[in-house]
C-alpha cells in the first residue's frame, strides 16, 4: 500500500494528469478546468438522482488536503480555474475522481 501523505499521490493517473496540466499553456489549462468541472458537476448530479437518501463521504485524508488547499502552495492553487477544477473533483467519490484523472491523462496522451 502507498503510504504517501497526500491523497492525490494515491492513483498513478493522478500524478501523471497534473504533470501533463502543469506543461500546459494557460489558455489550454482554462478550457480543460471548464471541461473538469462539467463533468464533476453532471456527475453530482448522476449521483443526486441516484439515492439521494445516502451521503457521499469523501474521506478524511481528503477533507483535511481541502482544508489545506487554503495554503495555496501546490502549483495549480495560483491558476483560478484549475484550482477549482481540481477541488471541485477532489469532493467526488474515490471512484469518479479516479475515472475523471484516467480521462485527463487519455485525452492530454493522445493530444500531445
Amino acid at each position: 500500500m502507498n503510504m504517501k501523505k497526500r491523497w492525490y499521490d494515491r492513483h498513478k493517473d493522478t500524478e501523471k494528469a497534473f504533470k501533463l496540466l502543469k506543461e500546459l499553456d494557460f489558455k489550454s489549462q482554462y478550457e480543460i478546468s471548464q471541461d473538469i468541472i462539467s463533468i464533476a458537476s453532471a456527475i453530482k448530479a448522476a449521483h443526486r438522482e441516484e439515492d439521494i437518501e445516502q451521503p457521499v463521504s469523501i474521506g478524511l485524508d481528503r477533507v483535511l488536503g481541502l482544508y489545506q488547499a487554503s495554503n495555496m502552495r501546490r502549483w495549480y492553487d495560483k491558476y483560478p480555474y484549475l484550482n477549482q477544477a481540481i477541488l471541485t473533483i477532489s469532493t467526488l467519490p474515490e471512484e469518479d475522481y479516479v475515472n475523471i484523472m484516467e480521462g485527463i491523462c487519455d485525452s492530454l496522451q493522445t493530444n500531445t
